[in-house]
């Protein structure tokens, strides 16, 4: 069958969820990471990075400068961006755990972020929960 030019395309899966669900559950689940950041740059005697937040888009710091971690909504597509470690990491909403996570590995944005973490600053020991 052939598509009606005269048709617009359909960009999105018809199997992701509505734009306010997408909007509601990403700004939830960044905004619940941003505090647990918050919470382990508390934690030593200095921190070792710092959390901010502009017009949605959530910015972890380091303090030598060398390094930014950016998570990022992606409203169109409904995948929470993160850009880290010169990689880009592109997790999808899962229903059955209701939860942002990894395809690739299945894990949630609160785990890849603390295993993230801890490949930067070299330290196992860096908890987000």
């Amino acid at each position: 069958m052939r598509r009606n030019p005269l048709k617009p395309a359909r960009y999105t899966d018809p199997s992701m969820i509505d734009e306010p669900t997408f909007r509601r559950e990403s700004d939830a689940a960044l905004e619940s990471l941003k505090q647990s950041l918050i919470r382990a740059e508390e934690l030593g005697d200095e921190p070792l990075f710092e959390t901010e937040e502009k017009n949605g888009v959530l910015n972890v710091l380091f303090e030598d400068g060398a390094a930014k971690f950016v998570f990022t909504p992606n409203t169109p597509v409904r995948q929470v961006w993160i850009s880290a470690l010169s990689t880009s990491y592109k997790l999808e909403w899962n229903e059955a755990a209701h939860a942002f996570h990894l395809p690739r590995t299945g894990e949630d944005l609160r785990t890849l972020t603390e295993r993230l973490l801890r490949e930067q600053l070299d330290d196992p020991t860096i908890s987000l929960r």
